[in-house]
């Protein structure tokens, strides 16, 4: 077995490719030229494109290996999704593209983009199961934590990470396998497949009630055989720095030393950040690397550091390349770095200590809740 002493960055040029349906502009030169996007959808392929780009400005893209993933097969999406979605989205694909779902817009080719996306969270999920890679990050897109297994939501085409957890689990690769979402939403696709499932521990940390609605709530904790394996950190809006990093420590890294995963995977998306459209947090770019660190720390303990982050929302174009850099520093255990442009404004804009107390004492009845036996 090779040395894991890399870190695996998994992206291919076609996910910057995926278009919104009737919210992409065609340009009438054939399919060799990525679509432009149009009003009307704040997930575009700006700031995953801005992060690879930034990365290769600054030399971290040298510090990694760089890999792209065959499309994960039809018989990996089935372990998760139904014959007669995937059979329907692809018909509507071939067609040119529509929505079958809410807030799912896609073009001509979506479907084959989406199973690439897959394919990437798969494929570094497997590489760092198998040891090839110390840990990975998959630049995937479309997202894909919304997304239940028969109807796509929120961006979100195809559940990615359900779909590498699948694959890994039935290679032998992996058994136990921990979820953070520290997505600013409800991972509400992610909780729903696993919500009965004891091998598999999901974690929510969002901002409560944002997308979905109705959905994320502390005392939703599993249903039979996964009961008390489902975790939801609804924090205020408002909160920030202090407030992800207590959660963190109260609740997250006991429940993932609790539970004893073989692997971590984080649903990572940049929308908590500060300037974020969707969301009304005060994350900053230290504040996913510090995150990072925690998560790292514990996977050294628990499971050999076996770790990947697999991108989800984000959609500050200004923002999010500076976010995903930092995570990827830590990562990397790389000493390049992507000086955060807004830290000096963000500092200010933290919420006073009297709010981060309200913060912390809420923080602290949730983590005493999942300290007690569910039910």
């Amino acid at each position: 077995m090779a040395a894991r002493n890399k870190t695996g960055f998994f992206f291919d040029e076609k996910c910057f490719w995926h278009a919104g349906g009737n919210y992409a502009l065609t340009l009438p030169v054939g399919d060799l030229v990525q679509p432009l996007a149009a009003g009307g959808l704040p997930e575009s392929p700006e700031t995953k494109r801005r992060l690879k780009n930034l990365m290769d400005v600054t030399g971290l893209t040298a510090d990694l290996e760089v890999r792209s993933a065959p499309a994960a097969t039809t018989e990996m999406l089935a372990r998760v999704h139904p014959g007669d979605f995937l059979g329907k989205f692809k018909s509507v694909s071939d067609a040119g593209g529509g929505e079958i779902g809410l807030r799912t817009p896609f073009g001509k080719g979506g479907y084959e983009i989406a199973a690439l996306s897959a394919g990437l969270a798969s494929e570094a999920v497997r590489a760092v199961a198998a040891g090839e890679l110390q840990n990975a990050y998959a630049l995937s897109r479309p997202p894909g934590h919304h997304c239940l297994p028969d109807w796509p939501n929120g961006f979100c085409l195809l559940a990615n990470i359900a779909v590498a957890i699948e694959a890994a689990q039935a290679q032998g690769l992996a058994q136990r396998v921990a979820v953070l979402d520290w997505d600013v939403h409800h991972g509400n696709g992610t909780e729903a497949i696993y919500y009965e499932r004891s091998d598999v521990l999901t974690i929510s940390l969002h901002q409560e009630k944002n997308y979905p609605l109705d959905t994320g709530d502390v005392a939703d904790r599993g249903k039979g055989a996964g009961l008390g394996t489902n975790i939801n950190v609804p924090l205020p809006p408002g909160a920030g720095h202090n407030s992800y990093l207590h959660a963190m420590q109260q609740i997250v890294v006991p429940a993932l030393h609790s539970f004893n995963p073989d692997i971590i995977i984080v649903a990572c998306g940049f929308d908590a950040a500060a300037f974020d459209p969707l969301s009304r947090m005060l994350a900053t770019a230290d504040t996913f690397r510090q995150m990072t660190k925690q998560v790292m720390a514990a996977g050294e303990t628990l499971c050999e550091g076996k770790l990947v982050l697999v991108h989800e929302g984000g959609y500050s174009e200004a923002y999010v390349p500076f976010c995903s850099h930092a995570v990827i520093e830590e990562l990397a255990g790389s000493d390049i770095r992507a000086e955060d442009p807004m830290a000096a404004s963000l500092e200010i804009r933290q919420p006073n200590a009297r709010v981060e107390a309200f913060f912390a004492t809420l923080i602290d009845e949730m983590a005493a809740t999942f300290a007690s036996p569910p039910g």
